[in-house]
């Protein structure tokens, strides 16, 4: 996290707006999403941890908005970057309808432990997505660390005639993933990290670990663009640039990160705006031939005026915002 000053609170609060974007299929157990949106001089950012997150958690959030609207992106070394559709925990009925809300994605990341769900309801969604992408499509799923090893380990041989591309987060602790890495290793199905880096106190332990293949950051949890790539640079690892279901705004923030890795092997995070029915700007930042261009949105009063949250939910986030931007004051002295 960036130990430059803080900017005044006043400056935050001055443009500060809480929207709440409905969404096209339950996900991560919500329907709708909220999310803090403000503009510094270098353009619109977004501050959205998750609501069940503590102050001291989404501080890091914080930072990583400030560190979008304060401070100028890296230099980019591609203008476009593909992105992976995503399915929500849902029916394998539903998987069309899901997937047609998506331009050209060659790849799904697909949800899977969902609370009060079976093995055989994850089977028969990743059956039902393979079907539709054909043998060519690439299909990852994400277990959000909701298994414990030997559930892992059974869930993915269930699912290896898919042909996976990676799990991602199939167990929670870090331990649990290396062994987890060398019970599965003959399958030759990589382990991608995600909450073991953002959530981590020390977001390289999971690779000096030998415990995944690749790394999925998130700019906004990590402190920001400068911090993710730091990670990245640091961890040696292959990375996937991932989003928190963030609004177009955040969205942005993600594929600045992306645009700016030197290397990047595999389609990212970032088609999840297409999630929303609504979203903060009029022409959202949605897959266009499975990829997203390199752009800033840049959003009316009216299209703020249209997802604004209720009042008791601004003044939540508002009430969020300012315990957190406390936070971050001690963290930097």
């Amino acid at each position: 996290m960036s130990t430059a000053p803080l900017p005044p609170l006043a400056d935050i609060l001055a443009t500060a707006r809480v929207v709440a974007l409905p969404l096209a299929a339950r996900f991560r157990g919500i329907e709708t999403r909220e999310a803090l949106v403000f503009e510094g001089p270098e353009g619109w950012t977004e501050f959205s941890p998750f609501l069940e997150y503590a102050d001291v958690e989404a501080a890091a959030w914080l930072a990583g908005a400030i560190d979008f609207g304060w401070n100028a992106t890296p230099v980019p070394v591609r203008a476009r970057v593909r992105v992976n559709a995503t399915m929500p925990a849902v029916a394998a009925s539903d998987v069309p309808r899901i997937l047609a809300r998506y331009d050209g994605c060659r790849t799904v990341k697909v949800k899977v432990a969902e609370a009060g769900q079976s093995l055989a309801d994850d089977v028969a969604r990743v059956r039902a997505v393979r079907e539709a992408m054909g043998p060519e499509g690439r299909v990852r799923v994400d277990a959000n660390g909701a298994w414990n090893v030997d559930e892992a380990e059974r869930a993915v041989h269930a699912l290896a005639e898919f042909d996976l591309e990676y799990v991602e987060q199939p167990c929670a602790e870090i331990d649990e993933l290396a062994e987890l890495r060398g019970r599965i290793g003959y399958l030759d199905i990589p382990i991608a990290a995600d909450e073991s880096v953002r959530k981590a106190a020390d977001p390289l332990r999971v690779a000096r670990a030998g415990a995944a293949d690749l790394l999925v950051v998130k700019a906004q949890p990590l402190g920001g663009i400068h911090a993710a790539r730091r990670i990245v640079a640091q961890a040696g690892l292959p990375a996937v640039v991932s989003s928190a279901l963030d609004t177009s705004i955040g969205l942005s923030m993600g594929v600045a990160l992306a645009a700016a890795l030197p290397e990047l092997d595999y389609d990212c995070g970032l088609g999840t705006a297409s999630l929303f029915t609504v979203d903060v700007v009029a022409s959202p930042l949605v897959a266009r031939g499975g990829a997203l261009p390199l752009e800033r949105p840049r959003p009316r009063s009216a299209d703020l005026d249209r997802v604004a949250a209720p009042d008791e939910r601004r003044d939540w986030w508002i009430d969020r915002l300012r315990r957190c931007y406390a936070a971050l004051e001690i963290t930097r002295g």
